[in-house]
């Protein structure tokens, strides 16, 4: 792929520049520079400072064309050259179609974001599953992730993420699973997390048996009412029961906010301040007991910015690599740009303002409710009824159609729509199909 080189260094030392980017910042580099002048420090410094301008020049070449786009899928204009294939009838259809250009934009934008501080970055693994895409962010300085599935954990394990929090409950067999995968892979810092005592319970009786030491975060409702503790007494207890618990060690918090949904900037700060207000009123609790809280891992992706500037606080946002047509609409302050679509052709022409596709809800999520997705090749197309392998959608009269045409969509949710591919054709910077790469943890069994 010509331009991955566009985010990363070829001429710098792998292992060593991702252990300083894990430690610092540009920032912090130059002010160690002044402080502690030395050959070393300089280099550091040189190093952060073009790495970063590498980043900034990469989303700012590709910033005007991505609120473009978003203006026209606003108002229906013919789709951006960026997305059409130019090699297109080599690829079957339904596919999944996944252009490296822009996700090595939103990696860059997310990094940037950060104001270049990848220790504020724990991205989700839970969107792309796929191993390369985590090679894509380990080479940009990215070195801890989030995830969801066991499966997603040991693909991190064996792509060389050394930290991982496997930010979902343990329970019944999956304890015992979990426990086996940090037996196969000890060099890797696991977190994962829980909220209820039984779960400190099964967990520990798990993990003493073999002598290991398992950090775990609490994990801490905040208004969302999915999963998670209410700041409180009970939520102090709990964490002081993994404190005294044998084999576990208590390692902070972990919040997801998706109940979060404000499109007005403003509102959406407000919200993430009252979930930080419950954060702090949570450590002050902890803190009179004498409890340490060593880690925070706070939002998704549409409370990403917020939290990026918030000191103390990981951000773990997972859509923004690949994104979609509901964030761009919603969200359209984030910056990134759908690097994911779904490449359908026509099938039947019923009626001379009526087509059908190929693309039923087995090839693109059924979530959310409404629209699953826009036409972005075709002006003014309206989605209609939608069964299984069907997708009829209504033209004007005026649009000239013929089967096997090719139809380009943006998702509104990529995320399950991933999953429901096993893998996906990757479309490099010149828009031509270069292969294929599988969705490596699609399925939620561990080897």
């Amino acid at each position: 792929m010509a331009e991955n080189s566009d985010i990363v260094l070829d001429a710098v030392d792998r292992s060593e520049s991702q252990k300083r980017s894990s430690e610092t910042s540009p920032a912090k580099c130059c002010v160690n520079l002044v402080i502690y002048p030395s050959a070393d420090s300089v280099d550091i410094c040189l190093y952060f400072c073009y790495h970063y301008l590498q980043v900034m020049r990469f989303a700012l070449k590709e910033v005007v064309g991505n609120l473009a786009f978003s203006k026209q899928i606003e108002r229906g204009e013919p789709m951006d050259k960026r997305y059409r294939i130019q090699n297109v009838e080599t690829i079957p259809s339904p596919s999944l179609v996944v252009y490296l250009a822009q996700v090595q934009y939103n990696i860059a934008h997310a990094i940037a974001t950060v104001n270049g501080d990848v220790s504020k970055l724990r991205p989700h693994a839970k969107t792309h599953k796929t191993a390369e895409i985590i090679a894509m962010e380990r080479d940009a300085g990215i070195l801890k992730h989030k995830c969801a599935t066991l499966r997603e954990a040991e693909m991190l394990a064996q792509n060389g993420i050394a930290d991982i929090l496997i930010a979902y409950q343990m329970v019944g067999p999956n304890v015992n699973r979990f426990v086996s995968l940090q037996r196969r892979y000890p060099d890797a810092d696991f977190k994962v997390i829980v909220d209820h005592p039984e779960a400190v319970t099964a967990l520990s009786a798990a993990v003493a048996k073999y002598g290991l030491t398992i950090k775990v975060m609490l994990d801490l409702d905040v208004g969302m009412n999915r999963t998670g503790i209410p700041v409180g007494d009970a939520a102090v207890e709990l964490y002081a029961q993994i404190e005294a618990t044998e084999a576990l060690q208590p390692w902070g918090l972990h919040v997801y906010d998706g109940h979060i949904h404000d499109e007005d900037v403003t509102e959406r700060k407000a919200a993430c301040n009252k979930s930080l207000a419950q954060i702090a009123e949570m450590q002050d609790r902890l803190a009179a007991k004498g409890l340490d809280v060593p880690l925070i891992v706070m939002g998704g992706t549409p409370t990403f910015p917020i939290y990026a500037e918030t000191p103390g606080v990981e951000a773990s946002p997972g859509t923004f690599v690949f994104h979609d047509n509901g964030y761009t609409t919603h969200f359209p302050d984030l910056g990134f740009t759908p690097a994911a679509l779904l490449l359908s052709r026509v099938i039947s022409i019923p009626t001379p303002h009526r087509i059908t596709l190929d693309l039923g809800h087995k090839a693109i999520a059924a979530d959310p409710a409404g629209d699953r997705g826009v036409v972005l090749n075709v002006e003014n197309a309206e989605v209609d009824m939608q069964h299984e392998e069907h997708w009829a959608v209504n033209v004007p009269d005026s649009t000239p159609m013929h089967i096997g045409q090719e139809i380009y969509v943006c998702p509104t949710h990529i995320c399950p729509c991933v999953a429901l591919h096993p893998f996906y054709y990757v479309v490099d910077s010149d828009r031509y199909c270069r292969g294929t790469w599988e969705v490596t943890a699609r399925n939620r069994t561990a080897s």
